[in-house]
């Protein structure tokens, strides 16, 4: 007996399946058992008993279930992912009149319009309404959904505006965000989005994703694992489930021309992972992380993605208590270690990538900033095969200003791409708001160029519209405004670095470093009887200003 669920939409539920890819003659029994009427429920087709069966050798049945439209009606639910169908094989049986006269025609229709709506899903237009953004600097205030600095193929220091920025929209926040928050439930919702974990939904919400991206005019997305499908009861479907959608994923990305930034896995919000996944307190659930892990550094791959993030949303700890410190951040080296070799193992060539917080959801997380996770990898010899995912919304976090983690990653090579987004400062959460700082985004830029572009890393938007902000326009205009506000502090700090009155200034402030003792502690050479001579001989040092407001007075000449 093969039992299965019947879909509400794609293809036949007949065609391929282990038992159905034979003609209907060759069925002799089908047992249909209801899973959303209770027994004795009422329906539009009054009584529905808990159970019943049609059996053409059993003929008292046909009463109950077999007349005419409603037994064409009752199986059309069966279609529809009302029911449960299991069914036998006996060749030799042949089909029921009420089943040829009212059974297949109700299956055909119901297979038709599927198939209808199924076709028009992939046709039809998701935005509609809405064109490509264009670049217009003349654009009246009221003129949102433009570009008014962004130019994409515009120069700027030798490389055009898209090659330095690498703009990527992230798929969890604008197309799996529904507004929901600690205190309400969801605001958004979506046309193409039925709310149902489907596979049909799922690709029904990437291609929108796509028209998305190509409208918008942005190159790169990124994606958690759990994001694009949805798990089964098992491992194995669940990797079915992705490995289908990645399929529809991979010709999207050809047809487009879009790229994947990156891909991650999602080990926070699965109850599996509440005591961590790498860092579990139960070895099972590490185990289970790596397999999850594994497959999706093989869907990297398999996508082309030019980086791989982890960030441990329940990697540390609520308390102190109860947690062995050291042996977590062990096992976290280790499953680090595993990560590597695999990656090595199967050809994948992009960058690893951690990504720093410094709480959210657990009351302390081990990768608490940058400084902290280049220490960590460093402790454990892993700093040669990753960087830093730096997101300012969770700089902030750790009491640090915006671009603190940008600038201290950069500073030590180690930074490799930015989740671009802010926080409200105000606020002791995580906001992911659209960054809109024209400040904020000159100094992250100023870092950018310095350390000659962030590839194979970008700017990846992990930016959610506010929960009030529910027009599909609300989402362009986001982007687009965010955009702007990027290549805006491109352009500052292009100006800033070919002006050189900054590194002009900054030099002055350090030139004691240059010559003398000074440079001889720079190297490594100096004594402490060398530095002590020195004060014997000239006193105590003159205090310098530091000009603190002559440095913000300039940087407002360029903003």
């Amino acid at each position: 007996m093969h039992e299965a669920w019947l879909p509400c939409v794609g293809d036949s539920p007949l065609a391929g399946s282990p038992t159905y890819d034979e003609p209907f003659s060759a069925l002799s029994r089908i047992t249909c058992k209801w899973t959303e009427m209770r027994e004795g429920d009422s329906s539009e087709y009054g009584e529905v008993p808990g159970r019943g069966e049609y059996n053409p050798s059993r003929p008292e049945l046909q009463s109950e279930m077999m007349k005419g439209p409603v037994f064409a009606k009752k199986m059309t639910h069966i279609l529809l992912g009302r029911l449960t169908v299991s069914t036998t094989r006996q060749s030799s049986a042949a089909p029921h009149s009420g089943y040829t006269q009212h059974v297949l025609p109700a299956m055909a229709q119901a297979t038709a319009k599927r198939q209808k709506m199924a076709h028009a899903n992939r046709e039809s237009e998701f935005f509609p309404g809405i064109g490509p953004v264009e670049y217009k600097p003349s654009a009246e205030p009221s003129e949102t959904l433009v570009f008014r600095h962004y130019n994409a193929q515009q120069e700027v220091l030798g490389r055009t505006m898209e090659e330095w920025l690498r703009f990527s929209v992230c798929y969890w926040h604008s197309f799996r965000g529904t507004g929901s928050d600690p205190f309400g439930g969801p605001t958004i919702k979506r046309p193409w989005d039925d709310g149902t974990d489907s596979l049909d939904n799922a690709k029904r919400r990437l291609r929108a994703a796509f028209e998305f991206f190509t409208k918008l005019g942005i190159k790169y997305w990124t994606f958690h694992d759990r994001d694009l499908a949805p798990e089964g009861k098992t491992l194995a479907e669940t990797n079915a489930n992705l490995d289908e959608v990645v399929e529809l994923a991979a010709e999207l990305m050809n047809k487009t021309g879009v790229k994947l930034l990156w891909a991650t896995c999602n080990l926070f919000v699965h109850p599996r992972y509440m005591h961590g996944a790498a860092t579990s307190c139960d070895a099972h659930v590490t185990m289970y992380a790596a397999a999850q892990v594994k497959k999706g550094l093989e869907v990297a791959r398999r996508l082309g993605a030019e980086n791989f993030v982890f960030w441990g949303g329940r990697e540390g700890y609520h308390s102190l208590i109860n947690t062995d410190v050291r042996a977590e951040l062990d096992h976290l080296a280790a499953f680090y270690k595993m990560v590597i070799a695999y990656k090595e193992k199967i050809g994948f060539k992009g960058q690893l990538l951690i990504e720093p917080k410094a709480k959210e959801p657990t009351r302390h997380q081990y990768d608490y900033d940058a400084q902290t996770v280049m220490a960590f990898l460093h402790q454990y010899g892993l700093n040669a095969h990753f960087k830093l995912n730096i997101e300012p919304n969770h700089t902030t976090l750790a009491g640090h200003p915006y671009e603190h983690d940008v600038i201290f990653s950069s500073a030590y090579g180690m930074l490799g791409s930015i989740d671009a987004n802010t926080g409200s400062p105000d606020l002791g959460w995580d906001t992911d708001q659209f960054p809109m700082d024209v400040r904020s985004c000159t100094m992250v830029m100023k870092a950018v160029l310095e350390q000659d572009g962030i590839a194979p890393g970008g700017l990846n938007f992990d930016a959610k519209v506010r929960r009030e902000s529910t027009d599909l326009k609300d989402l362009f205009i986001a982007h687009a405004a965010a955009m702007d506000t990027f290549a805006r502090g491109l352009k500052n700090a292009a100006s800033m670095i070919s002006d050189g009155v900054f590194a002009k200034s900054i030099n002055a402030r350090y030139v004691s470093w240059k010559s003398g003792v000074g440079s001889r502690i720079a190297r490594g050479e100096a004594t402490l009887e060398e530095c002590e001579k020195v004060v014997m001989e000239h006193g105590d040092p003159r205090p310098e200003s530091g000009h603190q407001e002559h440095f913000e007075a300039m940087l407002n000449h360029y903003i």
